[in-house]
């Protein structure tokens, strides 16, 4: 058996490690390779996939019973780091600032702690190492392989800067945001900087949908949607006397329900089409729809919080979050729980400076250890 505290200074040095060598979504060679020599080390079993990166790994307990699902994510961000730590990334451009080192180190160290204790375990547990969530890919990939078909309920986790370590929260029903990007391309008619009329001024046209846009929110919605579109990106010109031919603009939109997802789509179509005709040109628009809310199931959240509150946690009914997360995709398959662990700050998620408090994650391994468990019974 293995030794607790040298367990949780291993999980810590690992994480650290980690955190200096991240990889970007569907890069993570190196990445899976190490978790999958620990996994083998302490006599974990592998499960076959075609999976490029990322990795399932499997539990089997000594009696026949459900099978359950425990998710980690391994990706990290294109970020130039600035945190400041003493083991800072090495890869130039590449940083997990959203704290997957952290989620694969706690699922880790569960996973090693499951496996010891598999005679005494009534069913199966598969463990996903997922690659590609920053993206919202990796779950999509993961479900393909099959491996999932039996699986009864499903958990995950993300840590959550804006809670102090030693607190976890979480919700029934939609706990983060359904998630779309959009892409504008407007495709206008150059001129000379001195003669406007001459054709059609891409930018006056930017100046209107970003205009037309504010109030899809605030006036097609009810007030208490929750709702979000972000403008993020205008790109239009060269030079500075010449107007340009076309215009890019992109953003995202984040809603609660997929009523309010499809009507802000269509009200952003009909605005395009407006505009376009008024202004006689042509507008594009590429919709990228994204993953939908995760959407907590009643039976599990609540078996999460007691299973947090056994083990010492401050358990909180959190607000909904506008950020994604693709473990929804597991959600419209598999019913489960998303639980938000606190890390400590004090940067927020995806920041060049975010760090996380490593006194959180031996805690977040004994939850979910004693999560397992108390799915099992």
């Amino acid at each position: 058996m293995v030794d607790l505290q040298e367990l949780e200074t291993f999980l810590i040095e690992y994480r650290r490690n980690m955190h200096r060598y991240p990889e970007l979504s569907h890069q993570e060679y190196q990445t899976t390779e190490n978790i999958r020599q620990l996994l083998l080390s302490h006599g974990v079993t592998i499960v076959d996939t075609p999976l490029e990166t990322g990795l399932i790994a499997q539990i089997t307990g000594a009696e026949t019973g459900p099978t359950i699902a425990l998710r980690a994510d391994i990706d990290a961000l294109p970020i130039v780091e600035q945190s400041g730590v003493e083991f800072v990334s090495e890869n130039e451009g590449a940083m997990h600032a959203c704290g997957h080192d952290f989620h694969t180190s706690v699922v880790l160290g569960a996973t090693i702690l499951l496996n010891q204790q598999r005679d005494k375990l009534k069913g199966t547990v598969l463990v996903i190492f997922q690659a590609a969530e920053e993206v919202a890919q990796g779950a999509g990939k993961v479900l393909e392989t099959g491996v999932l078909e039996n699986v009864e309920a499903i958990f995950g986790f993300h840590n959550d800067p804006s809670l102090p370590v030693g607190t976890l929260g979480t919700k029934v029903g939609e706990l983060t945001a359904a998630v779309d990007r959009f892409e504008i391309i407007v495709k206008a008619e150059g001129a000379h900087g001195a003669k406007p009329h001459e054709g059609v001024d891409p930018l006056i046209v930017l100046a209107q949908i970003i205009q037309a846009f504010q109030p899809i929110v605030s006036r097609n919605l009810a007030p208490d949607s929750h709702a979000v579109l972000s403008i993020t990106q205008v790109h239009s010109g060269e030079t500075w006397n010449v107007i340009p031919e076309s215009a890019y603009l992109e953003g995202t939109v984040r809603n609660f329900s997929a009523e309010n997802r499809q009507k802000v789509e269509q009200r952003i179509r009909k605005i395009l089409e407006g505009i376009a005709l008024a202004n006689e040109i042509e507008i594009d628009l590429i919709w990228h729809a994204s993953c939908p809310s995760v959407t907590n199931d009643e039976k599990w959240t609540t078996v999460s919080l007691e299973a947090a509150q056994a083990v010492g946690y401050e358990t909180r009914i959190v607000k909904e979050s506008a950020i994604g997360e693709d473990f929804a995709y597991y959600q419209e398959k598999i019913p489960g729980s998303f639980v938000m662990i606190g890390s400590g700050g004090p940067y927020e998620l995806h920041h060049p400076k975010f760090r996380v408090d490593d006194t959180a994650l031996f805690p977040a391994v004994k939850y979910f250890e004693a999560l397992v468990l108390s799915v099992l019974k």
